[in-house]
């Protein structure tokens, strides 16, 4: 079935592709095969995805099986993708290709209270809250104009709250506009706009003959009508991949039911993957027994089948905990993994519903000088150094960029302990006739010499005597000579070594514009120690394999939890819960470790009722060893 699906040449098709089932090789193999087959042609291959991560690797193995030939398969984000399109065509909705982009809740949180602030007749610091509000908005693709009627249609009479809301919205995108910037969700519904005019939708067509769309079940509103909008009413060269069993997303707008939508819009025939090639057989049958609970999945799915054989290893494929309370379970679990070697704690992760209980753990492992890595995005730097650098570049982008001027100088002084006055700047950037930024460096020349190599590197790269890579290589070694100590510099240093490979490879030589946009939507989480315990949220794991998977928090109201369970639409809620259970239990390779404590916060929990779905309730109950901080004892055995 995955060479069928390679082999595919023509017509739209739904690969359903449950864990394990080999999808991105069936995804980068039929690139491959496109390419190979097409020496001659210049066509290009557009292949969209949801993380840089899954793109980088997608590239990486194209590269392998096609060399030379990954140059004319685009392979991006959808949010990447977005940004092209706009940095190529956006000057036409009246956006200049140097635009920033705003991923981090606090700059957005800046550019709502300025607008509101300085051009609504009042403002309170409560309509910060109203940003949620926005972002729901573009993510359904209305606009400031279409709001209110939208609005109200949804709540009823006329009412102030969404007066207030439309308001919000219309200032909020105005502030953007003037700033000539977009945040996360403008890439998506700006570039909807843009193909809206069937124009540039035609273009997109003739460049890119064939398209791949990975983990399709993901996809919200915004990315479903943007693939709409940029194929017609006649492209139909779509190949998509998804599992609606593992739609964890429904908060980001994801629903089970776009599969539907795409086979009838697009008339896609349906290509099924049956087989896991990852899990043993025994967690392949539990997770079968799970997942058949829901009903909203698609009719015709097939039952999953394992590939393994049972492995001849004396370790159970699955195993329980039961432990007297949330601290027991803790530090029982804690312990277990510490007394691992550094490669089995390497192969290991933690998975939890939410991030609370990873933070306790996380502590835990601490205690016992064990390394963790918390698995998730991670929007920005986190040393002051490496943020004043950024900050530094983008200054050098946008040089007329006033509230950029005064979060530099105030992370400048996070660190050197020096700040020039807005009044002072300002006036030596009139009198001097300079931008703000060289007005910047000069009065720190006079003032604060120790830090001269690195803002020195800033001047010169400013006026252009000295290129991007090598000024932040100088900056980097500055303040690592000074910094040695400095554990979040050391991490930040890391994760832009990663970042800027990836673009490098990626986009090749790229001007300074373009690297910061490149470099904004992705994640800035530095690489794993050797040998760290992996921690994530169920949601953060999706797309990983471990050989060994611990799930903590097996109980009522923790997984699944106690907003799905009290939800009006309970079923479909209690659905999602289930479905990111059973994501959670087939990120396992060799072994499952499922835990809970009778208890949280004091509170008795009745065991989860997806242990019962997978007919694991009595053993992990009655028989169970209620070990309590005793992880050398005998376990249960599943």
């Amino acid at each position: 079935m995955q060479r069928k699906a390679v082999e595919w040449n023509d017509g739209p098709l739904l690969v359903l592709a449950g864990p394990g089932s080999g999808k991105t090789r069936v995804l980068t193999c039929r690139v491959a095969r496109l390419l190979e087959e097409s020496l001659d042609e210049r066509f290009r291959i557009l292949a969209l995805t949801f993380t840089n991560k899954a793109a980088h690797e997608m590239k990486t193995r194209i590269a392998a099986l096609a060399p030379g030939g990954e140059e004319r398969a685009e392979i991006n984000t959808f949010h990447g993708f977005c940004a092209q399109l706009l940095r190529q065509h956006g000057v036409h909705l009246g956006i200049k290709p140097n635009f920033e982009i705003y991923s981090r809740t606090a700059d957005r949180q800046a550019v709502l209270e300025n607008a509101l602030r300085h051009q609504s007749d009042y403002y309170e610091r409560n309509d910060l809250r109203l940003l949620p509000r926005i972002d729901a908005l573009k993510n359904l693709l209305v606009g400031p104009e279409q709001a209110p009627q939208y609005l109200l249609s949804k709540n009823g009479g006329a009412s102030k709250a969404v007066e207030r809301i439309a308001q919000a919205y219309q200032l909020y995108e105005e502030e953007l506009h003037r700033s000539n910037a977009l945040d996360f969700n403008s890439l998506i519904f700006r570039a909807c706009q843009l193909l809206e005019h069937p124009a540039f939708a035609r273009h997109y067509q003739t460049i890119y003959r064939y398209w791949l769309i990975d983990e399709f079940q993901d996809t919200n509103t915004s990315q479903y009508a943007l693939l709409r909008l940029m194929a017609g009413d006649s492209f139909r060269q779509v190949f998509a991949v998804a599992d609606d069993d593992q739609t964890i997303y429904e908060w980001n707008g994801a629903n089970v039911r776009r599969l539907r939508n795409l086979v009838t819009d697009f008339g896609c025939d349906v290509i099924q993957l049956t087989e896991n090639f990852r899990c043993p057989p025994r967690i392949v049958e539990v997770a079968n027994r799970l997942i058949v609970y829901n009903v909203q999945r698609t009719p015709s799915r097939r039952v999953t089948e394992a590939a393994k054989s049972a492995s001849q290893n004396s370790r159970p494929q699955i195993q329980c905990r039961v432990f007297p309370g949330d601290e027991e379970e803790v530090s029982g679990i804690a312990q277990e993994i510490a007394a691992l070697n550094p490669q089995e704690r390497k192969n290991t992760i933690v998975l939890a519903r939410n991030r609370a209980m990873l933070e306790t753990l996380k502590a835990a492992f601490s205690n016992l000088n064990v390394d963790t890595t918390l698995l998730g995005r991670r929007d920005d730097f986190a040393s002051p150094q490496m943020r004043w650098m950024v900050t530094c570049l983008k200054q050098i982008n946008r040089p007329l960029d006033r509230r950029n001027m005064a979060a530099l100088n105030e992370m400048f002084c996070n660190f050197a302990g020096m700040r020039v006055e807005p009044e002072d700047l300002s006036s030596r950037s009139e009198t001097n006739q300079v931008t703000l930024l060289a007005a910047w460096v000069d009065a720190v020349r006079e003032e604060e010499p120790s830090t001269l190599p690195a803002v020195e590197a800033v001047a010169r790269l400013a006026s252009g005597k000295m290129r991007l890579f090598d000024a932040v290589n100088e900056i980097i070694a500055f303040f690592d000579e000074r910094h040695t100590a400095h554990d979040d510099f050391k991490d930040d240093v890391s994760a832009w070594r990663r970042i800027e490979r990836e673009i490098r490879q990626v986009r090749g030589s790229v001007a300074l514009d373009q690297f910061l946009q490149e470099m904004e939507l992705r994640s800035k989480e530095p690489a794993p120690a050797s040998g760290a315990v992996s921690l994530a949220t169920i949601h953060g794991a999706k797309g990983l394999e471990f050989d060994t998977v611990y799930l903590i928090g097996m109980a009522e109201d923790i997984l699944p939890s106690w907003h799905s369970i009290q939800k009006e639409n309970g079923n479909a809620a209690i659905e999602e819960e289930r479905r990111g259970c059973f994501v959670a239990i087939t990120r396992t390779k060799q072994h499952l470790i499922l835990s809970r404590a009778e208890s949280y916060n004091g509170r008795l929990r009745k065991p989860s009722r997806f242990l019962k779905e997978m007919d694991l309730l009595n053993l992990s109950s009655n028989d169970a060893l209620r070990n309590g901080s005793q992880p050398t004892a005998p376990m249960t055995i599943v």
